[in-house]
């Protein structure tokens, strides 16, 4: 498998250490779009290795934005703790489960959105009560509110009028119409209570890798992938000594029904980091993949898309790679009669207009 000069060095820093500068500028542009730049900087520093000083101007302008926004995602959990007050059941989701847990893959990740998982008869109290303090839906046209509400595992995004942040809520891991049957009320039952956030929870380590293989391999966009594979592999690198975790996590596949998620994740994050699975687990959730040609079409498609999304990775076929692995997502996502109808109907609003017009006076109306 060919690996980019950033998952070369990042599994081996010492890589680096023969670099030339351009080779170094060709690390940080990886790096950058990846949104590695962080991890880089710390693989960096934790193999004793000093980058050129242009680079380390890039690095440790990195590494403050990486703290910075980790401190101000723990206000964040603060102030969600705060408007439940217990009212719901709330499950901190991806990487704000990483950062509330203390992680070692916490420190150098970048932080956006913050998701929460509530059951989905809460919902309604929990909008009410983070409408009350200060966030609001992002303006949507009623067509895609109605998406939201109708079909989809998440209410429509909500941000904070004063901070800005984004708080996704979601009432479960995957779209209503998903063709992954996913036991929704099953995400409930090994949780972890928060200390420093009553009221507030995250996934057993199983679970935190099962979401995090969810994630990754029904989404159809790879901006972040290969940031997402590193997370599954340090997920897997931190639990994965745990006497008990290899059965416990598939068994908590196949209650979830996840186990082909999981066969996915694991299959290329051995195949592109090297990742310590045994060789055990891999057989058993080899049985979950799907018939041939599948796997081997998968397998060509992904190890073209988890890479850094720079010109410099550009390998023979990985337009069609995305393009392909987008279709899938969108196959995954709901039946097929209701994706046509929606994606047609997308379609003809915003080659009409309609869809800006309807976003444009819903913005007014909310301003």
């Amino acid at each position: 498998m060919n690996r980019s000069l950033l998952v070369e060095v990042l599994l081996d820093p010492a890589r680096a250490a023969s670099l030339p500068l351009p080779g170094w500028d060709l690390l940080l542009r990886q790096a950058r779009r990846a949104n590695l730049l962080a991890r880089l900087h710390d693989a960096l520093a934790d193999a004793g290795l000093e980058a050129p000083a242009v680079a380390r101007v890039h690095l440790g302008a990195a590494r403050r934005i990486a703290d910075a926004q980790r401190q101000r995602m723990r206000w964040e959990l603060d102030r969600v703790a705060q408007a439940l007050d217990g009212a719901a059941q709330a499950v901190v989701l991806k990487g704000g489960a990483y950062l509330a847990l203390d992680l070692p893959l916490a420190r150098s990740r970048l932080y956006g959105d913050l998701d929460l998982l509530v059951p989905r008869e809460t919902l309604a109290e929990v909008e009410s009560r983070l409408l009350s303090h200060g966030w609001v839906v992002e303006p949507l046209s009623p067509y895609d509110e109605q998406y939201y509400r109708r079909w989809m595992h998440e209410l429509p995004p909500m941000r904070h009028r004063r901070r800005g942040t984004v708080l996704d809520v979601h009432h479960t891991l995957l779209p209503l119409t998903s063709r992954t049957a996913l036991a929704t009320p099953a995400l409930f039952e090994d949780l972890r209570p928060l200390a420093d956030w009553p009221g507030l929870s995250t996934f057993a380590p199983p679970d935190l890798l099962l979401h995090s293989a969810t994630h990754l391999f029904h989404e159809g966009e790879f901006a972040n992938g290969l940031r997402d594979l590193f997370d599954l592999d340090a997920l897997v690198r931190h639990g994965g000594a745990e006497p008990g975790y290899w059965d416990r996590t598939v068994e908590r596949a196949g209650r979830l029904g996840l186990r082909r998620p999981l066969h996915y994740a694991l299959r290329h994050s051995a195949r592109v980091l090297g990742t310590p699975v045994p060789p055990e687990v891999q057989r058993e959730l080899a049985r979950s993949a799907p018939p041939w040609p599948l796997p081997a079409l998968l397998d060509a498609c992904y190890e073209r898309v988890l890479q850094p999304q720079h010109p410099s990775c550009e390998t023979p076929g990985a337009p069609a790679a995305r393009l392909a692995l987008y279709l899938r997502s969108h196959w995954l996502r709901m039946p097929l009669p209701l994706l046509v109808r929606h994606l047609a109907r997308k379609a003809w609003r915003r080659v009409t207009g309609a869809e800006l017009r309807e976003q444009e006076a819903a913005q007014r109306q909310e301003g």
